[in-house]
């Protein structure tokens, strides 16, 4: 299992639709499969996440945060993990919004 306690990332790519940007910056908490993280930044001004790792590192998260308009908003994500020559994880996320529209989306994210 990939261990992602303490690890920092930040987007690299998303959909028109996300409200993450490059300046937006998650610090991991992991605790045996449990992953939580703090985000903010870009268009967020708070975020938290909480989800599951399983063995091969994937997770499987669920999300809120509210936005620079004051707006809370909510989402479900699976991350794929990938792991560079130099160690440093990429997450493969696919997303979708469990509220407002409800449409899906990609991003990338980079550890720092």
């Amino acid at each position: 299992m990939i261990n992602y306690n303490n690890k920092k990332f930040k987007p690299v790519s998303s959909s028109e639709n996300s409200e993450t940007t490059s300046e937006t910056i998650f610090l991991y908490k992991q605790n045996q499969n449990i992953i939580t993280s703090t985000y903010k930044g870009g268009n967020i001004i708070k975020g938290h996440l909480i989800g599951l790792v399983d063995t091969y590192g994937n997770i499987n998260i669920r999300y809120h945060q509210i936005n620079k308009n004051g707006e809370l908003t909510t989402g479900i994500c699976v991350s794929k993990p990938e792991i560079s020559s130099d160690g440093k994880i990429t997450l493969y996320e696919n997303w979708q919004w469990t509220s407002g529209d409800k449409s899906k989306g990609t991003s990338i994210l980079k550890e720092l």
